[in-house]
């Protein structure tokens, strides 16, 4: 039986248990959150991006999250740079074209985050000429750097970035940093 973690990923950490790179010091990893042997990342999550990991011991189930062919819905709530016209959310909900090709259509609208939502630390820097706003998007592929590519393509440069769901599964009310078991099955 399929075992599975849902991580809240932190600001600043790999999702990775070890740190390859070639920067001067480690930078933090899953494993400074996570010493249960066996699992591993259903996908990514980018070091500036933060929210719902997935992870199983479970490589048939590790395939069907992570793989784009599977069209796995993971829905994001993003604060973005300026205000969001219904242009720029009609675009992404077409799906724009980016250097690697045209992205299939996201769902998009304007939200309010939720009060359950942590500051991030480091804070966003904020301009006091340029509002900002926050929007949920899905979407049901995987490409490196996504959303912030796509939101960038329609005027609206991203300044935070919270996965809150992948397919079934749900961040609910876990903290930065905090993990728990949760069924192969869903929630």
């Amino acid at each position: 039986m399929a075992r599975v973690i849902l991580f809240n990923k932190p600001f600043g950490v790999l999702s990775q248990f070890t740190d390859k790179g070639t920067e001067g010091s480690p930078r933090p990893t899953l494993s400074g959150f996570i010493d249960v042997p066996g699992f591993y990342p259903a996908g990514r999550l980018d070091r500036d991006s933060e929210g719902l990991m997935v992870l199983t011991d479970d490589g048939r189930l590790q395939a069907r999250i992570a793989n784009p062919r599977h069209k796995m819905a993971k829905t994001y709530l993003v604060q973005v740079e300026g205000p969001p016209d219904e242009a720029a959310l009609a675009a992404l909900r077409a799906g724009v074209v980016l250097k690697d090709g045209p992205t299939g259509p996201a769902q998009a609208d304007l939200t309010d985050p939720p009060d359950t939502l942590w500051p991030r630390d480091p804070p966003v820097r904020y301009r006091k000429s340029v509002p900002d706003h926050w929007l949920e998007i899905t979407i049901s592929e995987g490409r490196n750097r996504q959303i912030r590519r796509m939101t960038a393509a329609v005027g609206l440069p991203c300044l935070r970035l919270v996965r809150m769901r992948v397919g079934q599964w749900k961040l609910n009310d876990l903290v930065p940093g905090a993990w728990r078991y949760a069924s192969a099955d869903g929630p």
